[in-house]
């Protein structure tokens, strides 16, 4: 099959022919469809996560069809359209995974790092790990769910019922999230990179009350507030536009150093917490809430060779919306 290769950190992937994956007992061979590109993933070609699988397939936002089954694989029939998100294993035994924090699992394995994901045209899942895909999304508009939609989706829930609610980075994940929080009814605020109006306009688009640079202020204070750039400095930033009682959710899986801030700023019971990973109870939550919403995914296409330029263009700001690989 065709890959697009991780070979060596800070460095283009490749495309290579490679063996074609074949199914553990308990797992399934997708034809890949489509798979979305998410900042994950450029955090492990950037080299800013360590340890990744070398060589390596990225990719964890994965859509397609089951082609072969493993011998004791019996969740899905050849034919079934799944999803394949970041959580590809955890161990089912440890305090965590005992207490449903399986997200926190020491030993899990994560595709597009620990395991190969789908920057390819085929990909091997554990079934248990899989999801049907809602009906009502055509490939690539389902592939933008199944991180940046679940991730968004478990931030969203650890700000708690914030009815004002601030978005740090206006990217993939943030897209989605918003329109749930306007679904339930919350007001929402949207910061985005200084002087990005395309990506202010974006967020007035889809239902923030207020857009503009995250330089500014804002004009009022906020109940929640979520940050899903990797930025750290727009922690204590985001700490100020967060009224008593408030919370500030961390969203993403890497961020650069947070700087000193004044006590004040977390005083007044404000609370700063992240979220890491995600559970396949979050999976199977947010994918039936989706269609109901309906969130509306935007997406941008590239052929599967072309990921170093989907990569890229991320890396520098210049999607709206998720970008998403289709290997034909």
């Amino acid at each position: 099959m065709r890959a697009m290769v991780l070979e060596e950190a800070r460095r283009p992937l490749v495309a290579r022919d490679i063996a074609d994956p074949r199914p553990s007992e308990g797992g399934v061979l997708i034809r890949v469809s489509a798979c979305a590109v998410c900042r994950t993933d450029l955090h492990v070609v950037d080299g800013e996560l360590p340890h990744p699988k070398v060589p390596l397939v990225p990719g964890h936002e994965v859509v397609g069809v089951v082609v072969e089954k493993g011998a004791r694989a019996t969740r899905f029939a050849v034919g079934d359209r799944v999803g394949v998100p970041w959580l590809g294993w955890t161990c089912g035994v440890c305090a965590y995974c005992r207490a449903g924090r399986e997200n926190l699992c020491d030993r899990a394995r994560f595709t597009g790092y620990d395991l190969d994901g789908g920057f390819a045209e085929l990909a091997v899942a554990d079934e248990r790990f899989c999801f049907p895909v809602p009906e009502a999304y055509a490939d690539v508009a389902a592939a933008p769910l199944l991180c940046a939609g679940l991730i968004g989706f478990r931030a969203l829930r650890a700000a708690g019922p914030a009815r004002r609610l601030g978005l740090y980075g206006f990217g993939a994940a943030a897209h989605i999230i918003i329109q749930v929080a306007r679904h339930e009814g919350r007001e929402v605020h949207a910061f985005t990179r200084p002087g990005d109006e395309a990506g202010a306009r974006f967020a007035r688009e889809l239902g923030a009350t207020w857009a503009s640079g995250s330089d500014e202020r804002g004009p009022a204070s906020l109940d929640a507030a979520i940050i899903f750039a990797p930025v750290g400095a727009l922690v204590p930033t985001a700490l100020a536009n967060v009224a008593k009682g408030g919370t500030v959710v961390c969203a993403g899986i890497h961020m650069s150093d947070i700087p000193s801030f004044p006590y004040e700023r977390l005083w007044g019971e404000r609370v700063l917490r992240s979220v890491a990973n995600l559970t396949r109870q979050d999976a199977a939550d947010f994918l039936a809430l989706a269609p109901r919403v309906p969130v509306v995914t935007t997406t941008r296409t590239y052929p599967l060779a072309e990921a170093n330029a989907a990569l890229d263009d991320l890396r520098r700001g210049r999607l709206e919306g998720a970008a998403v690989l289709t290997p034909r």
